[in-house]
């Protein structure tokens, strides 16, 4: 292989993620015609066509399928050892690419990973706020974040905070005008704010009580699928909210917002640090989990 080929696998492995010349040429800072160039010769040089073009997507065909089926891991295996010489420099240096929720980059990864970007500048860090899960290998992130229950079993998990609980809460002014539920099936007569998942789906509310598990349907006037807004709403008197309940306590505490339904919301196992077992961890990357690691 010559060692201009490096180059064009690696441009074939990002069009074929992407699905789009538009796309990957963004994501790598180059000119669409650097990489149409690039991928021209690669299949010039291989004597094949890798990628069926039409006007609207690009995907792989049968000889690229397994082209990077070899590639992928052999692209990871380079990545690992590349983060492995960083070590060898005095100071941690080198990315990581982590995905989210927005909840827990807010209460628990941003006041960490600002201070460590403070005490390491060599060090560069991306949190990609996303509500659905992902999937971190073909993703090419380091690590995720995501609940301790939807954590799949073949990766090694950190727990990174405490357990959580679910708040459904309303603004006073609301309640002066509605008389509170007293179980979640009470909600089918409220004005309810709902929340839109990055998926599309609308959240079912989560209950649990002696056991039992009751997922809810509410409605109401508004669907927003920012939480900042959702909260705006119930402290205007829009209707009922429900979100977790460390986001709001202060509110609860002050008055701005009354809580309901409080025996129905039970505790549940709280967010994880997670990645793939074959994962080398880099020193930026141990120092991470070390910085995060939840301590009773």
């Amino acid at each position: 292989m010559r060692r201009e080929d490096l180059g064009s696998l690696a441009i074939f492995l990002v069009v074929a993620e992407e699905g789009s010349f538009t796309r990957a040429a963004a994501r790598l800072d180059i000119s669409q015609s650097a990489l149409s160039h690039a991928m021209r010769r690669l299949e010039a040089r291989l004597g094949l066509r890798l990628l069926n073009r039409t006007t609207r997507s690009v995907a792989p065909t049968t000889a690229g399928e397994r082209l990077l089926e070899a590639l992928g891991p052999a692209l990871e295996d380079i990545d690992a050892r590349l983060v492995e010489l960083t070590d060898l420099r005095d100071r941690p240096a080198g990315s990581i690419r982590i995905t989210t929720s927005e909840h827990a980059a807010k209460m628990l990864l941003w006041p960490v990973v600002a201070q460590m970007a403070a005490d390491y500048p060599d060090i560069q860090i991306e949190l990609n706020i996303e509500s659905g899960l992902t999937d971190i290998v073909a993703g090419r992130f380091d690590a995720g974040v995501r609940l301790g229950e939807r954590l799949e079993n073949d990766m090694i998990a950190v727990r990174i905070g405490p357990r959580l609980r679910m708040a459904t809460v309303a603004a006073p002014s609301y309640f002066a005008r509605h008389a509170k539920p007293s179980t979640p099936h009470d909600l089918a007569h409220h004005a309810c704010i709902n929340l839109r998942m990055n998926s599309g789906s609308i959240y079912a509310w989560e209950y649990e009580k002696d056991g039992r598990e009751l997922n809810v349907r509410v409605e109401g006037q508004f669907t927003l699928n920012n939480m900042d807004l959702v909260l705006e709403a119930a402290i205007s008197g829009h209707g009922i909210a429900h979100m977790v309940d460390d986001r709001i306590a202060p509110l609860i505490e002050d008055g701005t917002l009354a809580r309901v339904l409080e025996d129905w919301c039970a505790p549940f196992d709280g967010y994880y640090l997670y990645y793939p077992s074959r994962h080398q961890p880099s020193a930026a990357f141990s120092l991470l989990v070390e910085a995060l690691r939840y301590r009773d």
